[in-house]
């Protein structure tokens, strides 16, 4: 039985990249084609997630771009996809009421990451995403709804995220951004990485993080696929007897 992840990406390219690299190593293989299939559109030219959300800017364009790169994967015959790009999921009720269909073909990052820290009993956490996500109250409310506390960086902090997370944008490194991104993951014993650069900066100083629980919406998606994956492999086996 063939199978093939679709994903969503470019939201930015590093992210991407690291999100390709989580999928060779969450699926070993001895031979390449013991892997599935993996699409990937590093769709780089929309418009930003989080001015469209914030500000209304360039919103339409924004869902009608996203709608054509999840028909194109779906088209491709992906069985799940995976939009990398937290704040990306504000637009995905949009989406859905254009194209019901397609909500069983994503696999939501940040529905996967609620899941995750409901099954390990967290009760409490702390959140560093964009503004949009954070504004958008998107974890919160669902965290809330599983009664869990969701705490985050104040509005003047807002600024410390930026520039964490254009560090990686655009792949440079300043001192200060090892210092900023360390006082604000050090927080709380429990933390999500609610933007998708975030897990690149946790990699780069992981030696100096103290944060006992890590959670990365995208790296718990992807091993959901990696199951999802193994189990339709498993039934499509033949039986011996």
């Amino acid at each position: 039985m063939s199978y093939t992840i679709g994903v969503l990406g470019g939201m930015g390219t590093y992210a991407t990249i690291h999100l390709f690299q989580q999928y060779a190593i969450l699926f070993p293989a001895e031979k390449e084609w013991d892997r599935p299939r993996i699409i990937i559109d590093n769709r780089c030219t929309m418009p930003s997630r989080v001015r469209a959300f914030l500000y209304n800017e360039k919103k339409d364009q924004l869902v009608a771009e996203m709608s054509e790169s999840i028909s194109n994967l779906v088209n491709a015959g992906c069985n799940k996809i995976i939009l990398a790009c937290n704040t990306s999921h504000l637009f995905l009720p949009e989406i859905y009421r254009m194209y019901p269909d397609y909500k069983e073909k994503i696999e939501n990052i940040i529905d996967a990451c609620v899941n995750k820290m409901v099954e390990d009993g967290v009760k409490q956490t702390y959140l560093l995403g964009t503004e949009g996500t954070i504004e958008s109250k998107i974890y919160q409310n669902k965290l809330k709804s599983k009664g869990i506390f969701c705490d985050s960086p104040a509005v003047d902090e807002y600024n410390k995220l930026r520039d964490c997370i254009e560090a990686v944008k655009i792949n440079k490194y300043p001192d200060r951004i090892e210092k900023t991104f360390l006082e604000l993951v050090n927080r709380h014993a429990n933390c999500i990485l609610g933007c998708t650069e975030l897990p690149i900066l946790y990699e780069k100083y992981k030696a100096a993080i103290n944060c006992t629980n890590i959670y990365d919406p995208l790296y718990i998606a992807l091993n959901n696929v990696r199951l999802e994956y193994e189990k339709n492999i498993h039934h499509a086996k033949p039986s011996e007897e």
